[in-house]
C-alpha cells in the first residue's frame, strides 16, 4: 500500500464524497426543485413541440449540431489531457523534484504521486465517456427530428416522437453536464498534489460554484422568468 498520510486518508475521500454527493443531489432533487437542468429539460420539450409546427427544421439541426460540437470539443480535449497525464506519469522522478520547490507542498512517495495521476486519469476517462455519450445521443435526437412528419400532416405518433426526441436532448445534456462537471473536480484535484489538507477546502469551494450557477444564478432566473411569461 502506498505511504499515504492521515491528511491523505482524509482528504481524498472528503473530495469524492463532495463529488458523487453533489451529483446525486443535482441530478435527482436539484431537478425536481427547478436548477438548471430541470428548466432546460422542460425548454427542449417547449422547443420538440414547436419542432413540429415547421416545415423547414433546418434551424433545429443547426441547434443540434451547436451542442454536439460542443460535446465534440470537450471529448478531444479529454483525449489530450489524458495524453499529458500519461506522458507525466513517465517523468515522476522530475515532477517530484519539481514540486519540492514549491512553498507549503508536501514530501510524496513516488507511488503516492503515481497514485494520484491516476487519479486524475479516472476521472479525465470519466468526463470522456459522458461526453462520448452525450454526442451519441445528439446523433439520435438529430435522426429523430428528420424522422418527424411534415407540419401539415402531424398525429400522435409524431407528438410521441417529440416528447421522446426531448428527452434523449435532456439525457445528452445531462451527461454533458456530468463531463464538464468532471472537469472542474479534476482541475480542484490538482492541489492533492500540494498538501492533501487543501483538497477538503477546494472540495467545498468547487460544491459552492456548482450550485451557485445550477441552483441561484441570474441565468436560471431569466429562463425560469421566460417560462412564467
Amino acid at each position: 500500500m502506498p505511504d499515504f498520510t492521515l491528511y491523505d486518508y482524509v482528504a481524498a475521500p472528503w473530495f469524492f464524497l463532495c463529488w458523487i454527493g453533489y451529483t446525486l443531489y443535482s441530478d435527482g432533487p436539484g431537478v425536481a426543485q427547478g436548477n438548471l437542468t430541470g428548466v432546460m429539460k422542460r425548454r427542449r420539450l417547449e422547443w420538440m413541440t414547436r419542432m413540429l409546427g415547421r416545415e423547414n427544421r433546418i434551424v433545429d439541426i443547426q441547434v443540434v449540431n451547436s451542442l454536439l460540437r460542443n460535446a465534440s470539443f470537450f471529448a478531444s480535449t479529454s483525449i489530450l489531457i489524458l495524453a499529458g497525464l500519461i506522458t507525466l506519469l513517465g517523468a515522476t522522478e522530475k515532477a517530484i523534484a519539481f514540486l519540492t520547490h514549491i512553498p507549503f507542498s508536501v514530501e510524496t512517495s513516488r507511488q503516492v504521486w503515481e497514485f494520484k495521476i491516476l487519479a486524475l486519469i479516472v476521472s479525465f476517462v470519466y468526463a470522456f465517456f459522458k461526453f462520448g455519450w452525450a454526442m451519441r445521443q445528439l446523433n439520435y435526437c438529430a435522426i429523430m427530428i428528420g424522422a418527424a412528419g411534415p407540419a401539415g400532416e402531424i398525429g400522435e405518433a409524431d407528438r410521441t416522437l417529440a416528447q421522446n426526441a426531448a428527452q434523449i436532448a435532456s439525457q445528452a445534456a445531462l451527461h454533458s453536464n456530468r463531463g464538464i462537471r468532471a472537469y472542474y473536480f479534476g482541475l480542484a484535484l490538482l492541489v492533492w498534489f500540494l498538501h492533501p489538507l487543501v483538497l477538503v477546502p477546494t472540495a467545498i469551494f468547487v460544491v459552492l460554484v456548482l450550485y451557485r450557477r445550477e441552483f441561484r444564478s441570474h441565468t436560471l432566473n431569466f429562463l425560469d422568468l421566460g417560462e412564467s411569461a
